[in-house]
This record gives C-alpha cells, sequence and structure tokens, in this order.
C-alpha cells in the first residue's frame, strides 16, 4: 500500500480519537457521561443510530454478500419502516417519560428485580458477543493489507477505541458518530464510481446490471414461503419486524441514543431518520457487491480472495492439487468473460432473430458463471479440507481484495478510513451500552447503591476495558464464521425475541405478573436453544419463536399463580 494512504489512516484514527475525547461536555456527571445530558438534537441521534448499524460488518460483510448473492439481502430490512413507526408510538414515550438510564431499569418498576437483571444479562451476552463481529470485520482488512494475523489486527483496532470510549462518554461518541457517517458514504459512493469507471468502454453501467439480473442478483423479492430460507419477503417483513422492534426497542445500544435526546417528539425523529434512510443506504452497500461481480466478470478474479489461504496452500504439500484447481479456475473465467462480452453486446428487443440470440446470449453467460460458482465451492471445499476450517468462506475478503488492488492510491486510504469510521462508532457505541447496563442494572442495583458520580464512572471505565477485551477474544472466533452480516444478526436473534416477548408484557398485557413474564423469558431462550440446534428454521424466525413463546407462557403462568380474589 502507498505511503499517501498510510498517511491518510493514521491522520484519520490520531484525529477521530482526539475530537472525540475534545466533544466530551459534562463527562464527570453520571447523566452527561451515560446520556449526554439528554441534550442531543433528534439529527445528531438519528445519525448516530445509523452509524451504529452500519458498521464495518456492513462495509465488508454486505458488500461480499451482495457479490455473492445479490440484491436479495435487501429483503431483511422492509419491515424497519414499520417497526419505527410501532416503537416510535409504544416504547419510546415510555422510556423517555420513565426517565430511566436503561430500557432494563422499566422492567423492575413493571415487574421484579430478577426479571431487570436477567433481560439486563441477555443483553450484555447478546451485544459482547455481536460486538465482537463487529470488532473482527476491520480486522480482515488490516490482516489482508498488512499480512499479519488477525488476532494482532483486532488488538489494533480495538484498543483506541476503547481508550476514546473511556473517556469520551456518549457525547463524544455520538458527535464523532456524524463525522463518520459522512465519511462513510463519500467511502461507498467512491467505490461505485470506480467500479463503474473499471467496466469495459464498451460495456455501461445498465449492462453490468443487465448481467447482474442475468444470475439473479438484482431480486430483490422471493415470495416463497419456507421457514428454512433465510431471505425471503415473508421473512423480512415478519420475522425481521420483531428483529427490528427488539433491536431498536429493548437494545440499550439503541435506546440509549433516543434517550439522549430532550423529548418524546426528538426521540421519535431520531428513529424515524432510519426509517426513511436506512434502505435506501443499505441497497447502495448491497449495489457495490453486485457492481463488483460485474467488474470481476471482466477483470481478473482470484479463485480465493483470502490471500492467507490462497499462499498457504500454493506452497503447500497439497500444492499440486491446488495449482490444478486454480486452472479449472482460470479456464473458467476466461470463458465466463467472454460470454458476458457477447451478452453484453447483443441487442436487446428488435426482430425474432434479435430476442433469440439475446435469449442464447444470456444463457450461455449464465451457464459459464454457474461453471465460475462451481470451480469456486470446489475452491471453498478444498480449503476446508486441508486447513480442517469447516466453515471456511472468502466472502468477507472480497471487498477488500478490491480495495487494495484496483482503487487509486489515495482513495485506498479513503476507503479504510472508511472501514475504521464505521468500525470505531459502532465500537464506540456499543461499549458505551454495555457499561451503561453494567453499572446501572448491576454493580448500582445490586453491589453499591450509594456512591458518587465520580465512583460511578470509574467503575464504568472499568467495564469498558473488560468488555472491550472480551469483544477482542470473541473477534478472533468470529472472524472465521462466515459471512460477518449473517453471523451478527445469527447472534441477536438468539436473543432479541425472548427480550422483545417481555416487554411486550410489560407494556401490552396488565395482568402479567413478574413470576409470568421471568418463566416466559426461560422458556423463551429454552425454545429458540431447541430450535437453533435441532432443525434447520432459518435464524431470523427465532426473533419470533422466541417472542411468542415468551408472551404465552407469560400470560399462561400469570393466570395461575395470579392471586385469588377474597370471598
Amino acid at each position: 500500500m502507498h505511503p499517501i494512504d498510510w498517511t491518510i489512516i493514521a491522520i484519520y484514527l490520531v484525529w477521530i480519537a482526539w475530537d472525540g475525547i475534545r466533544l466530551t461536555k459534562r463527562s464527570h456527571e453520571l447523566e452527561g457521561y451515560f446520556l449526554a445530558g439528554r441534550s442531543l438534537p433528534w439529527w445528531a441521534a438519528g445519525l448516530s443510530v445509523m452509524a451504529t448499524q452500519l458498521s464495518a460488518i456492513t462495509m465488508i460483510g454486505t458488500t461480499g454478500q451482495g457479490y455473492a448473492d445479490g440484491m436479495r439481502f435487501l429483503q431483511f430490512y422492509y419491515a424497519l419502516p414499520l417497526a419505527m413507526v410501532i416503537l416510535s408510538v409504544t416504547l419510546v414515550p415510555f422510556f423517555h417519560n420513565a426517565k430511566v438510564y436503561t430500557a432494563y431499569e422499566y422492567l423492575e418498576r413493571r415487574f421484579d428485580a430478577k426479571t431487570r437483571a436477567f433481560t439486563s444479562l441477555l443483553f450484555l451476552l447478546s451485544r459482547s458477543m455481536s460486538l465482537g463481529v463487529v470488532i473482527s470485520a476491520p480486522a480482515v482488512v488490516l490482516s489482508v493489507v498488512l499480512g499479519i494475523s488477525v488476532t494482532n489486527t483486532v488488538l489494533l483496532t480495538a484498543v483506541p477505541t476503547i481508550a476514546y470510549t473511556m473517556f469520551g462518554g456518549v457525547q463524544a461518541v455520538a458527535w464523532t458518530d456524524v463525522k463518520q457517517m459522512v465519511l462513510i458514504v463519500f467511502g461507498l459512493v467512491a467505490a461505485v464510481v470506480v467500479l463503474v469507471a473499471g467496466l469495459p468502454s464498451d460495456v455501461g453501467v445498465t449492462d453490468a446490471l443487465r448481467l447482474a439480473g442475468a444470475t439473479g442478483r438484482l431480486r430483490t423479492f422471493d415470495f416463497t414461503f419456507d421457514l428454512t430460507n433465510q431471505y425471503t419477503f415473508w421473512s423480512g417483513t415478519i420475522a425481521a419486524l420483531f428483529l427490528f422492534c427488539s433491536y431498536f426497542g429493548t437494545d440499550q445500544s439503541q435506546v440509549q441514543r433516543y434517550l439522549s435526546t430532550s423529548s418524546v417528539d426528538n426521540a421519535r425523529g431520531s428513529l424515524l431518520m432510519s426509517a426513511y434512510w436506512k434502505i435506501p443506504l443499505q441497497a447502495l452497500v448491497l449495489l457495490v457487491g453486485v457492481l463488483m461481480f460485474a467488474y470481476y466478470t471482466f477483470a481478473p478474479v482470484p479463485m480465493l480472495f483470502d490471500a492467507r489461504h490462497d499462499r498457504e496452500l500454493r506452497e503447500g504439500p497439497r500444492a499440486a492439487e491446488y495449482l490444478a484447481l486454480e486452472g479449472r479456475f482460470a479456464s473458467a473465467s476466461e470463458a465466463r468473460q467472454a460470454a458476458a462480452a457477447a451478452f453484453a453486446r447483443t441487442p436487446s428487443g428488435g426482430a425474432q432473430g434479435g430476442t433469440d440470440g439475446r435469449a442464447a446470449a444470456r444463457e450461455a453467460f449464465t451457464a459459464a458463471d454457474a461453471s465460475v460458482r462451481a470451480v469456486h465451492a470446489d475452491a471453498l471445499a478444498f480449503v476446508r479440507d486441508a486447513s480442517g476450517d469447516a466453515t471456511y468462506n472468502d466472502v468477507n475478503y472480497v471487498f477488500p481484495t478490491f480495495i487494495t488492488s484496483a482503487m487509486p492510491v489515495g482513495l485506498v486510504g479513503l476507503l479504510i478510513a472508511a472501514i475504521f469510521a464505521a468500525a470505531m462508532s459502532t465500537i464506540a457505541g456499543e461499549l458505551s451500552a454495555l457499561s451503561t447496563a453494567s453499572v446501572i442494572d448491576f454493580y448500582r442495583r445490586f453491589v453499591r447503591a450509594e456512591a458518587n458520580d465520580a465512583h460511578f464512572l470509574n467503575v464504568s471505565r472499568l467495564a469498558t476495558v473488560f468488555w472491550g477485551l472480551l469483544a477482542s477474544v470473541v473477534a478472533v472466533w468470529a472472524s472465521e464464521l462466515g459471512s460477518l452480516i449473517e453471523v451478527v444478526n445469527r447472534f441477536g436473534s438468539f436473543f432479541y425475541g425472548s427480550i422483545l416477548g417481555v416487554f411486550i408484557l410489560a407494556i401490552g398485557f396488565p395482568t402479567a405478573t413478574a413470576n409470568g413474564a421471568f418463566v416466559g423469558l426461560l422458556a423463551g431462550m429454552s425454545s429458540v436453544a431447541y430450535v437453533a440446534t435441532y432443525t434447520k428454521v432459518a435464524f431470523l424466525w427465532h426473533n419470533v419463536i422466541g417472542a411468542v413463546v415468551v408472551v404465552i407462557v407469560g400470560l399462561a403462568v400469570s393466570l395461575v399463580r395470579a392471586p385469588r380474589p377474597r370471598s
């Protein structure tokens, strides 16, 4: 990588850490540190919410998902606007008017301490594991760029972010998020421009999208009802609705943002910003992946985007087998390139002969693309067999490879800085939320109820370090789990439905009792664990199963254990 790119990255990392600490206000007060003194404008809170979602996982995992699978993943977000509206009229006013620090404080007021503690504990477990995946995404980039281990790159990413989160508080986290969103969007647009410019001179954007469409990569609606299919219209509108209601309505990393605003209306405005802009932004991210597919259809494409495994196998004892496989891949790629060129240059419409010729060209291209995919699948299987890693996939390395091999000097540094921006905004926000829940829901509630703000802030900073180091350990493991965007949602879906079920009982059913909520929560988590272990039901539906079981069991126990009226 060019020294100019390294300079850009270094300047960005130093500036964002310094700026985050510089913007800290009232960090010596508990409410100022955890909730920014409830003074954030709605648009800043909204951008901070979006920046926390648009992590490096999105920049790396979703672009890779778009390259391999196209726009189908967009279906995952169809329920988001409806979820934002539901939360704006239900949970947001409850939490904001209650003047709580965490969402789980409300559960003690409604039920009891054990329900609050158990729900908060589930949040801590799910968010710390998901945070590990967030940290692993930029670590993947750096491992490719620097040629060093993922463990070392995890530490390089996490340690500076832990440091400025310790001192900055939510005020600093939110305002740095605003700046980082600008860099992230700029980086994505720059990638689109470079990808379009990198196409052959006689292949336009329309031709590139036609190639992607021929392979099904532009499909954004799948009305098949199949509980084992991860991304369909039904999972994106029903199952994902439960996930989004839980994530934005009960996850402290999101609740903390709109609790930092001055009023209920401002809190609603911050959520509705995501309702308007999340789907277009996600479409842009996936479009980068789709255009990378078109770009690599014509440009030389590596059989494995993971340079580390490529190097090891090329020099290892099974090098002859690997090179033979690479020869097959090169032949298939050349055939696909020729078929793509023929298809792109075949005129559309017109006489019957022209229509038939275009159909034949399309069929030839899709067959050639299927051959490339088959050899790539063989290569992945070869790596799994040779390395013993049964879950290996190179989808997370596609975008990093494009950045470092195809982007011009200067933009390489900006794109990697954008990935750092995405990672740091999410890491900082989630570390702040983990620290807040640890101190408010456990330390202040069960260990030391009375102390000055300085004491609680010192404990909070220690909690930030603990969760940051734990997430770093998870990050090393998560980097080998496949598509990062799927991994983080798989982690969340294991917990989110059951947590949402408890809040549905708390707000929607006045007859629900504390014991009913607690037993229902246990039942919900047990049911999700069973379904995840013994069935092939797609993880998005785990959110529905958890929420429904909690509500049904919780109401049943509440009815059985409800005190009988005196005669």
